[in-house]
């Protein structure tokens, strides 16, 4: 029987699950174990995870059978969601607790063998690369938080309510692992650095347009959501099952070094449809580039990759050694660059990178030297102050380059903030209809006190400076709007405070 409110109306869908995750919610916030969301949507997302694998594999097992085929499971008995959760009055207490996380435990079938999270990381897949191997690598880097195993118990009860056979559940669940993720991003603080706001992803999903049979690969995919909205802008396209078997198997990438994201990102995308998601969960940087081929690029890059971090010495040695530097998103873009498609079908690019990426003299500047003389270097959006607070306060641009020929022009295009707003923040965030206007001019490739454009030739005699000011812009300090005043004051402080960095780093040097 449907479940029911008060006033006798069956519960939406949407209802029935924002009531089931609320539930889940209230009882992890009794458990000791667990510190607020950042502990506490991981702890759901793996449960869920499990619920997941088990929905799917009982139709996989259904449809084997009806085809005379041999199934084979990615978990054996007693490790299958309904070997072990499904039960209400199944196990719990300390002997749940003592399951999940010991190296050896008694199972629920009697019989003692390795615990739960034990038995999940020792999986391996038969040829290296299927459903096993995913699960192992999740389960590498997941902890079990909760140390009530009868709150345990309640939470498992409650996710066992959820039908991962429904397309509708899956869908509405997917909004609601949306609005959790930020959540959970919003009280990161500054462990958000993975986290790029929906507008900002949308904006550069629009111009790129990725087409069903292109490759898109994220290096840096965080918590996935490049990835997600390229699985639903590709989904629209398909008409024919041989479609949606290129849009599962041949069109998605991503790639997750940190434990978390990549566990969230997983969900993420097995929530919004995508059924064995395909991310590397090691280093993108690990490979030497060099040693990137052909049968290595893709069509289309999207990514915020990390920025103010530093990378180890043995990643360091994967790069030229003119274009050796510590900063990450240095490195990102070499590798971008590197495994981009060239013609007759050049890939593309969307990238977010921090301001000083524009202005950088040394490593920086002979990337943009390669980035000007062998791609096509053709937008850049300067974002203004506040898109991606409250994560960081570095002023952002988005570049957009392909493979096609060598740079000609670069046009930028100066978003503005709303009317009357100084900048943006975390109640008052950018929304993807405050591009409308960037969005009309892409196409039409104008001058306006918004946009302008700038020859190669001049940024190649001047240093491969990318930070170049709006010359269609008010001079008057006194007239310019305070926002954009805020901006330019900004920009003027984070080059100070660059080249004074390098001035003391030169007298150290000396001084030694």
């Amino acid at each position: 029987m449907a479940r029911t409110q008060k006033n006798n109306q069956p519960l939406t869908t949407a209802q029935r699950l924002s009531s089931i995750v609320k539930s889940c919610r209230d009882i992890m916030r009794k458990d000791k174990g667990l510190n607020g969301d950042l502990d506490r949507l991981p702890m759901l997302t793996w449960i869920m995870f499990l619920k997941f694998l088990d929905d799917m594999e009982q139709i996989a097992e259904q449809e084997a059978r009806m085809a005379g085929k041999r199934f084979r499971p990615a978990l054996e008995s007693p490790y299958r969601w309904r070997d072990w959760a499904a039960k209400q009055d199944g196990i719990t207490g300390d002997e749940l607790i003592s399951f999940v996380n010991n190296e050896e435990a008694v199972r629920p079938d009697g019989t003692k063998g390795p615990g739960l999270f034990a038995y999940l990381r020792g999986l391996q897949g038969a040829n290296g690369g299927d459903r096993r191997d995913v699960i192992a690598t999740v389960f590498k880097g997941t902890i079990n938080r909760m140390i009530n195993g009868y709150l345990l118990r309640d939470v498992i009860n409650k996710v066992s309510d959820i039908h991962f056979t429904s397309s509708d559940e899956i869908h509405t669940l997917g909004h609601l692992y949306e609005s959790m993720l930020k959540e959970m991003r919003d009280a990161a603080g500054d462990s958000g650095e993975f986290y790029t706001p929906r507008a900002v992803v949308r904006l550069m999903m629009e111009v790129i347009d990725p087409k069903l049979g292109e490759v898109i690969l994220d290096p840096a995919c965080g918590t996935g959501g490049f990835l997600v909205e390229s699985f639903k802008h590709l989904e629209k396209q398909c008409q024919t099952v041989e479609d949606r078997q290129i849009l599962q198997n041949q069109s998605i990438f991503g790639g997750e070094a940190k434990p978390l994201p990549y566990l969230l990102a997983q969900m993420n995308l097995v929530l919004h449809g995508l059924e064995s998601p395909k991310i590397d969960p090691l280093n993108s940087l690990r490979f030497p580039l060099r040693e990137i081929g052909d049968r290595d690029r893709v069509d289309i890059i999207m990514t915020n990759p990390p920025f103010g971090g530093e990378e180890e010495r043995g990643i360091l040695g994967n790069f030229p050694e003119d274009k050796q530097t510590s900063e990450t998103a240095l490195l990102f873009l070499q590798l971008i660059m590197r495994k981009l498609k060239r013609p007759p079908k050049p890939g593309r690019v969307a990238v977010v990178v921090p301001n000083g990426t524009l202005f950088g003299d040394g490593v920086c500047a002979r990337i943009k030297e390669e980035l000007l003389k062998d791609f096509n270097r053709h937008t850049i959006v300067r974002l203004p102050n506040g898109v991606f607070a409250p994560y960081t306060p570095i002023l952002t641009n988005l570049l957009f380059f392909d493979r096609s020929h060598p740079t000609e022009n670069v046009w930028y295009y100066e978003q503005p903030l709303p009317e009357g707003r100084k900048n943006y923040t975390k109640t008052q965030p950018i929304q993807f209809e405050d591009f409308a206007g960037c969005l009309a001019w892409w196409q039409s490739r104008e001058e306006t006190e918004r946009a302008w454009k700038v020859p190669a030739s001049e940024l190649l005699a001047n240093g491969y400076n990318l930070d170049r000011k709006n010359p269609n812009a008010a001079t008057d300090f006194e007239h310019l709007p305070p926002a954009q005043l805020a901006d330019d004051i900004l920009r003027k402080e984070q080059r100070i405070a660059e080249i004074m960095g390098k001035i003391k780093a030169t007298l150290t040097a000396h001084d030694t």
